[in-house]
């Protein structure tokens, strides 16, 4: 562990760059989720998705140095691990019902809900401000739904399950103490979710090998692309965070929705209504407000805020 008095001077405008570039590729990643589940099915696609999640993150370790292999609380890494899982499997089932923006708006609630569950499971205070954003995050949800109007139909559960998986995800990380370097996370989280695909894939009817040998050689170009984009906006997310105060990030985060909107428009030529462009600026200014007021509270009780727990993105 690097010592206190060598800790590099704090490098914000860096910091910001490498958070756009993550929002990026998350974004891009969503999409082309999107552009090849219209040929392939969900669980090989989620499958390259954390089996190279696994294998750059061993890379990245062992070519840097940066933690290692060895883990002190493994169920905590299965655990967390397992609802990363959860969260990306409905989020990329998801994707081939939903435009990208509007899912996109919907599952950055993380914070939103992370601050109602820990009101309500963890019996923390929850100030009126933060009452407040959390009711604004839900109606912002509410007005890119639009319940009753038939736009997305009972597929809209998907989002809020991965919603909630992921606020359940970020709970556990927060109320860990002492867990493992950032990029050991990262590898056991690409780890245990390949260890429980694999059985799931292997169990089901899908051809694998007449699909490999009948796809596209650009799909599974962007295969290996799906997982490379994921892996590298974490690996990003973790040295912005080694540049920046968590508090100063946290908001920009919310570029993803923006992001998402452009390259969904660049690829399927989609823009979302004017009504969700206000849900989702209600959504962005509820969830980013949160974030920020979260992470100061946490540097206030001078806790350190792990690269995993500051993780507001969802893939």
């Amino acid at each position: 562990m690097t010592p206190i008095g060598s800790l590099p001077a704090p490098r914000p405008l860096a910091g910001i760059a490498l958070i756009v570039a993550t929002v990026c590729c998350f974004a891009t990643m969503d999409t082309t989720v999107r552009y090849v589940g219209q040929r392939l099915p969900v669980l090989p696609i989620l499958w390259v998705r954390y089996a190279m999640q696994a294998l750059l993150s061993a890379l990245w370790i062992v070519a840097f140095r940066s933690g290692g292999f060895r883990t002190t609380q493994p169920r905590f890494q299965a655990l967390r691990g397992t609802l990363l899982l959860l969260s990306s499997a409905f989020t990329f089932v998801a994707l081939q019902h939903i435009p990208v923006p509007e899912l996109t708006s919907i599952n950055m609630l993380g914070p939103v809900l992370v601050t109602a569950l820990a009101g309500w499971l963890l019996h923390e205070p929850v100030s009126t401000l933060r009452k407040g954003l959390v009711t604004g995050g839900f109606i912002g949800a509410l007005v890119v739904i639009r319940p009753g109007s038939g736009l997305f139909g009972w597929v809209v559960l998907l989002p809020v399950c991965a919603t909630l998986s992921y606020a359940a995800f970020q709970l556990l990380t927060s109320r860990m103490t002492g867990h493992d370097n950032a990029y050991t996370t990262n590898f056991y989280s690409g780890l245990v979710g390949v260890v429980l695909v694999t059985p799931v894939l292997l169990a089901g009817d899908l051809p694998l090998h007449e699909m490999v040998q009948q796809a596209r050689s650009a799909d599974l170009w962007l295969l290996l692309a799906i997982g490379t984009l994921g892996t590298t906006g974490h690996l990003l997310l973790i040295r912005a965070l080694g540049m920046a105060p968590a508090a100063t990030l946290m908001p920009f985060l919310y570029g993803q929705i923006a992001a998402a909107a452009l390259v969904a428009w660049l690829v399927f030529g989609h823009l979302p209504d004017a009504w969700a462009w206000l849900g989702m600026a209600i959504i962005a200014v509820c969830g980013a407000a949160t974030a920020w007021l979260n992470v100061r509270s946490a540097q206030r009780a001078h806790r350190i805020i792990p690269a995993a727990s500051a993780d507001t993105v969802l893939d």
